[in-house]
């Protein structure tokens, strides 16, 4: 739905809050309007006398009368978000910028690498390719965490396998409970025999760039490399200059990017 303002948030509810990690949050919101958004798009999620932030919803599109946005605490904003209560008042800008391109991926493989909060969008993706997962080939999912403990949506991947997504899942540190693989996300690979054919990548920037380059090491073509840049982020219609990266500006041209489009513009990952 187009917006008719994109400087005026729509009124939403606080429905639901659940902590995911200990840093970690995931609010339902219902909002006044529904609010339809492509996968992989994102919204400003304003706090009343703090500010607004960008975050990429983590639910299903197709579910519009409520949104889900799971969240870190990381600074001012996202503080104030993690003091909300079911019932409080926020405000929804958007959706922003540009999804994925699923119709690019029927009748192949999709790949999904995350780490940590980068779930987050991955979920909604996820819920998108399973509604949908008699167009692809089949649906693999790579999942690093640090701990155990920082696994978000930790009931969720049974359901997920129940549907019929290939999940590995690592940690960089074990506990006496865990019994899946210790290390980096990338030691995963080993796990599986991909066919090569698309990658979605969403994590932490030193994440991305290792897991990108390893896509890129076994046969995975830049052009079919896709990563949600999404960092540097401000008012969310390229106004304001603050997430230029090369000749784009993240928040209108992305934040889903081709590797192929992005490869040769210097510290894309810092």
């Amino acid at each position: 739905m187009p917006l008719t303002n994109p400087y005026k948030p729509i009124i939403a509810k606080v429905t639901r809050v659940v902590d995911e990690t200990p840093s970690i949050k995931t609010f339902t919101l219902v909002p006044e309007e529904k609010i339809e958004f492509k996968t992989g798009q994102f919204v400003q999620f304003t706090v009343p006398e703090v500010g607004e932030a960008p975050f990429t919803p983590s639910s299903s599109p197709f579910v519009k009368e409520e949104m889900d946005i799971t969240i870190m605490k990381a600074g001012r904003v996202t503080e104030a978000i993690h003091c909300l209560k079911e019932g409080d008042i926020v405000g929804i800008r958007g959706p922003l910028g540009k999804g994925y391109p699923l119709e690019e991926f029927y009748g192949k493989e999709v790949l999904v690498l995350g780490g940590g909060v980068g779930m987050a969008p991955l979920r909604s993706l996820l819920l998108t390719l399973i509604a949908q997962k008699t167009k692809f080939k089949r649906i693999v999912l790579l999942y690093g965490a640090r701990t155990p403990e920082d696994i978000v949506y930790k009931d969720q991947f049974a359901a997920w396998e129940q549907e019929g997504v290939k999940i590995h899942r690592s940690v960089d540190k074990g506990d006496g409970t865990w019994k899946e693989r210790v290390g980096v996300v990338t030691v995963l690979f080993d796990e599986v025999k991909l066919d090569n054919e698309i990658a979605i990548v969403c994590g932490p920037p030193i994440m991305m760039k290792f897991g990108t380059f390893k896509l890129l090491e076994i046969g995975y073509k830049p052009e079919n490399i896709y990563l949600s840049m999404e960092k540097n982020m401000s008012c969310g219609i390229g106004k304001c200059g603050h997430c230029a990266l090369g000749p784009y500006f993240v928040c209108k041209d992305g934040p889903v990017f081709k590797y192929s489009e992005i490869k040769n513009i210097e510290d894309i990952w810092d």
